[in-house]
């Protein structure tokens, strides 16, 4: 197995995202341009996406890293708009831009149709986070369109199962339909509500972090491939298990949790990097297979095409949103929603990788040996949608969010709300603290009593002080001044230290022991002062 050529897509696909990081372009959309350029470089070999390989061991990360950042608490408040969007949009759009390709291309079946109106159906996970973070939407908006993007992947792929038996003469029907889907749905869920307890009670009574953090990595798989396995949704059983414990990830060690969000962090980066210039990357064998379609014919279905997948959504989101208004219930439950929140919500539409993945899913003959109808167009016209919504809509919704002028975040607001449950806190400490003292099973020298009552009374303290303070003479924030000294002084100890190893007056043992406390000290007051 050559290996190279995963190392150079993972090494590129990081160096083209860290300096999106640095630019006004979006990362997703940047990762797809330059795919598209590599692609025709000499020499650069093809990378054709295996579906056997992006859904079991692409998607369940993806998708575990984006739901246990996700507040379980938020998404249940939007539930009824998170379900219309996530089950009600993706059956509409299937239907619609199925019909729509039944009628503009000559000689394609109905079941065939369908099969590309489930392709290109659900708006993806990974490009739907990876703008809301960019462009700081309101936080409803962005539990939405979270919400949304975390669970409409298993009602699109279910869609296409059923549409795809119909298409292959397996001889599927409306009603064997929607018993796949309930069961699928249903089953994705339970088996989501009956891992996440013992995993949960796994994680937290393991005691080494590395072990913890271990079983972590292999979560999202165990669940995808459990519930696959009975053939039910492992999107779902994904989604359900982090939900869970992210909600009650306050419950594990300080050790893991910390190892646990830098593990992710860069597991998310690396995947979210491959995977969005792994859809450039596919414009050479999407074309090689298009045969007499080639031309002006394709260009003209794939513009059709992205309008009915860009207007559908608008056609769904609008009376999606207002009409269940109509019932009080709705109203005296739900904040009202605002037109500006729904044109966001309907222009952030973005394909990915998962269309493309379903795509390439299709076998290419059907029962009695014929070819599955018109399998490359229906390849060509979900990478032109895919890349269509990254494009227009990935780069126009920034300046779209801007020009709708959304209230910004209120900062004090916030810090005061901090600050109250830090006193909060601090007070529980503290009398806890002293019921501690008080046990003579428990006696301190006073200094060290003492200096767990200063660090205390520091952290009850740091939120106050950040309230509307600037230093007048450079213009810093009291968190950066806070900061930019705590790292000074860390700066000059590590110098030491170092310069004591050197000498050999410690060794390198004595050294990485040392210079971790110091990254503690660094952390610690990283977050007290942020």
């Amino acid at each position: 197995m050559d290996v190279m050529p995963l190392l150079l897509l993972v090494a590129g696909s990081a160096a083209v995202a860290a300096a999106a990081r640095r630019g006004p372009v979006p990362a997703p959309l940047l990762l797809v341009a330059v795919g598209l350029a590599v692609s025709y470089v000499p020499g650069v070999p093809d990378y054709e996406l295996d579906p056997e390989v992006v859904l079991p061991l692409l998607l369940p990360p993806l998708l575990y890293t984006s739901a246990t950042d996700s507040s379980y608490l938020d998404l249940r408040a939007q539930l009824r708009p998170v379900a219309l969007l996530s089950v009600g949009y993706v059956l509409f759009a299937t239907v619609v831009v199925g019909w729509a390709a039944y009628v503009i291309i000559p000689g394609m079946p109905l079941t065939a149709a369908l099969v590309l109106g489930a392709v290109v159906a659900p708006p993806d996970a990974v490009a739907a986070t990876a703008v809301a973070r960019r462009v700081g939407l309101p936080s409803r908006i962005t539990t939405i369109l979270q919400g949304e993007s975390l669970l409409n992947d298993a009602t699109a792929i279910t869609a296409y199962k059923v549409a795809l038996a119909a298409a292959v003469g397996a001889g599927a029907t409306w009603a064997g339909g929607i018993r796949e889907f309930l069961f699928a749905a249903v089953g994705g869920v339970g088996i989501g509500l009956v891992l996440m307890a013992p995993l949960h009670w796994l994680r937290t009574h393991l005691r080494e972090p590395l072990i913890q953090n271990t079983l972590s990595l292999l979560i999202p798989f165990v669940a995808y491939g459990v519930a696959e396995q009975l053939h039910a949704s492992g999107v779902l059983a994904v989604v359900v298990v982090a939900l869970y414990l992210g909600h009650r990830a306050w419950e594990v060690d300080f050790a893991t949790r910390l190892q646990e969000e830098a593990v992710w962090k860069m597991v998310a980066f690396i995947l979210e990097s491959a995977v969005f210039a792994l859809i450039g990357l596919q414009l050479p064998v999407v074309l090689k297979g298009l045969g007499h379609y080639a031309g002006a014919e394709a260009i003209w279905y794939a513009v059709v095409l992205f309008l009915v997948v860009v207007l559908a959504r608008f056609a769904w989101v609008y009376p999606a949103t207002f009409l269940p208004r109509l019932s009080a219930r709705v109203r005296e439950r739900e904040e009202d929603p605002t037109w500006r929140g729904a044109m966001v919500i309907a222009w952030a539409g973005m394909r990915g990788v998962v269309s493309l993945a379903i795509a390439f899913s299709i076998p290419a003959a059907v029962k009695g040996g014929g070819a599955f109808p018109q399998r490359n167009l229906i390849l060509f016209l979900t990478f032109t949608t895919v890349i269509g919504t990254l494009v227009l809509q990935g780069l126009t919704l920034p300046p779209l969010i801007r020009l709708l002028k959304f209230p910004g975040r209120d900062r004090q607001a916030e810090t005061l709300a901090e600050a109250n449950a830090q006193a909060q806190a601090s007070r529980a400490a503290e009398t806890r603290l002293e019921e501690l003292l008080s046990d003579e099973r428990n006696a301190l020298p006073p200094p060290l009593a003492d200096r767990l009552r200063t660090v205390l009374e520091r952290r009850r303290n740091a939120v106050w002080e950040r309230l509307g303070q600037v230093n007048p003479v450079t213009g810093e924030s009291v968190d950066d001044t806070y900061r930019r000294l705590s790292r000074e002084m860390i700066s000059s100890e590590r110098e030491v230290f170092v310069r004591l190893r050197d000498h050999r007056y410690i060794d390198d043992e004595m050294l990485r022991a040392l210079l971790r406390r110091l990254d503690l000290e660094e952390a610690a007051a990283y977050r007290e002062a942020g």
